[in-house]
């Protein structure tokens, strides 16, 4: 993921993305091992989106959108059910009597936050942010994701300074562990 445009404009894309990935598992049987495959990639997607909506966009809401920090505590928080429910489901096969239920609750939980981000979220940040920083928005976002983790960290800190601290490091490590186990390469 890494499009261009303002950060509305890449984050769009990157849920249009993942929703792709979310049919596609839909579409197999359950137990069939290109499920793991898929959840694996939405995984890897969805967390590198994740980190950089709380690297940037979240601190942008507070500064520029009336009611921003309610708004960004409830988007956080919604990452963090988002993130427990990837952590379990990244400890199951396909086959798992687990897997079909922890992945139909995970796209439950980000249908509803990407429905509630581009209802409500998006058209007010872009009522209230020029539009010259939303573009050095998407920028930076777009720099986040390369660096960004591949895998869920629940307890890692989700707001700066600390995230921005931590989260380029666990990014290193985290595409290490997918280069050697071939993660994320089948999707």
């Amino acid at each position: 993921m890494g499009h261009g445009g303002d950060v509305i404009n890449e984050l769009v894309t990157d849920h249009r993305e993942v929703e792709e990935l979310f049919k596609r598992i839909e579409r197999l049987p359950s137990g069939a091992a290109e499920r793991k495959e898929l959840a694996d990639q939405v995984t890897i997607e969805l967390v590198r989106h994740a980190v950089a909506e709380e690297e940037y966009l979240y601190p942008a809401v507070r500064e520029h959108v009336p009611g921003g920090d309610a708004i960004a505590d409830r988007e956080l928080a919604d990452h963090a059910s988002a993130e427990r429910t990837m952590k379990e489901l990244e400890a199951c096969e396909a086959g798992d009597v687990r897997f079909d239920a922890l992945v139909t609750q995970l796209m439950a939980e980000i249908r509803g936050h990407v429905d509630d981000e581009e209802a409500n979220l998006f058209p007010r940040l872009r009522a209230s942010c020029p539009p010259e920083a939303l573009e050095e928005l998407g920028d930076k976002v777009r720099k986040a994701k390369k660096v960004a983790p591949t895998r869920p960290h629940p307890a890692a800190p989700d707001k700066p300074p600390a995230n921005k601290l931590l989260d380029p490091g666990a990014g290193i490590v985290d595409r290490l562990r997918d280069a050697v186990t071939g993660r994320g390469k089948h999707g």
